[in-house]
C-alpha cells in the first residue's frame, strides 16, 4: 500500500462561527473514525494559526530562527492526515469525504517510493 498526504488548505482571516467549528470537528471526527475502522488512517492532526510557526532556515551556513508563516499567503495549511492507500483513486475517494467534513480544500499527494535495497 501507498501512503498519501492529504493537506487540508484554508484561511485564517475569517473563522467561522464556534457552533460551525464544532459542527467541523464532529464531522471530522466521524471521517477519522472511518479511516481507522478500514485501516487507512495512519496519524492526522490540525494545526494552531499560522502566526504560531517558527521557521527555521540556514542563513551564511547558519540556522536562523524567525516567526512564521514561512510564506505570506492568505491560504495556509491548516491539517492534514496520512493515510495509506491502494492506489490515487482510493486517496481521493478520502479526500472527497474530508473536504465535506472539514468544509476547506484537501490537495492529495503520494509520499515518494521508498528506494529498495
Amino acid at each position: 500500500m501507498k501512503q498519501y498526504l492529504l493537506s487540508v488548505h484554508g484561511t485564517f482571516d475569517d473563522m467561522p462561527p464556534p457552533e460551525l467549528m464544532q459542527q467541523m470537528f464532529d464531522d471530522v471526527d466521524k471521517v477519522n473514525q472511518a479511516m481507522m475502522a478500514a485501516g487507512a488512517w495512519v496519524f492526522g492532526g490540525g494545526l494552531t494559526d499560522p502566526s504560531d510557526a517558527t521557521v527555521v532556515r540556514v542563513e551564511k551556513g547558519q540556522p536562523m530562527l524567525t516567526d512564521g508563516p514561512y510564506v505570506e499567503t492568505k491560504e495556509q495549511l491548516g491539517g492534514f492526515w496520512v493515510i495509506r492507500a491502494n492506489d490515487l483513486d482510493e486517496a481521493l475517494d478520502w479526500a472527497r469525504k474530508a473536504t465535506v467534513a472539514c468544509q476547506a480544500p484537501v490537495e492529495v499527494r503520494p509520499f515518494q517510493d521508498e528506494p529498495t535495497a
